[in-house]
């Protein structure tokens, strides 16, 4: 995204819709956890990771939302090589929560509905490539089978006018981007892109998720 230049990026936004900056309503998964024990992780990809993130650290429940890279190799987890498209990362959220506060079914239904747009292929709105692409990374085989199963409900429903292009790619390891990508939608709010792409999901998600809205962002720590 930030290859782009800001004037082609902006002009991009606006040409592209991009159904997650509005909020989609959609019906909560049908499946979901039944053993709620300890903190969980969840890996989560849907585009620029800035405003990813931005939107889980303002749940309930969430421990801490960290950006990031999975997909792809330790030695090509940075930002630059990312960048390229040709590393197989996908720019990722790593995500640690209290399913007792908040369920991983709960954080899939906020990912779809308003976090980002699942009918994008490799693409999240002006960010073209694989890096931008729709992905879950789940980390036990119950997020697994409860994201296979959302993504079918889903379908079946129709809820989306375009297939869902989500890809379920369990085990994948995460690796934490570089401290001045954390936090970046809290602490550059009136940045273009913040501004234009970002902020509207963070307004969705207060409007369609009051109950599991939290007005002070959970944060990453030590940003450099």
């Amino acid at each position: 995204m930030r290859r782009l230049g800001l004037a082609l990026t902006l002009a991009l936004s606006f040409a592209t819709p991009v159904l997650a900056e509005e909020g989609r309503v959609i019906p909560p998964p049908a499946v979901d956890e039944t053993a709620l024990s300890g903190p969980e992780t969840a890996i989560f990809a849907g585009g620029c990771f800035w405003g990813v993130q931005g939107v889980f650290q303002h749940l309930k429940g969430v421990i801490n939302a960290t950006s990031g890279y999975a997909g792809g190799e330790a030695a090509t987890a940075s930002y630059d090589q990312v960048s390229g498209g040709d590393t197989g990362h996908a720019e990722s959220v790593q995500v640690v929560f209290d399913p007792k506060q908040i369920s991983y079914g709960e954080l899939l239904h906020v990912f779809f509905s308003v976090a980002h747009d699942p009918t994008q292929l490799n693409r999240q709105g002006p960010d073209v490539g694989t890096q931008y692409r729709s992905a879950l990374f789940p980390t036990t085989e119950d997020q697994a089978r409860i994201a296979k199963a959302y993504i079918d409900q889903l379908t079946r429903a129709r809820a989306f006018e375009a297939a869902i292009v989500t890809k379920i790619d369990p085990g994948v390891p995460f690796y934490p981007a570089e401290g001045y990508h954390q936090n970046f939608l809290t602490v550059y709010p009136d940045h273009p892109y913040i501004a234009t792409i970002d902020m509207p999901k963070i307004a969705a998600l207060e409007r369609m998720f009051p109950d599991d809205w939290r007005a002070e962002p959970v944060l990453v720590p030590a940003v450099d």
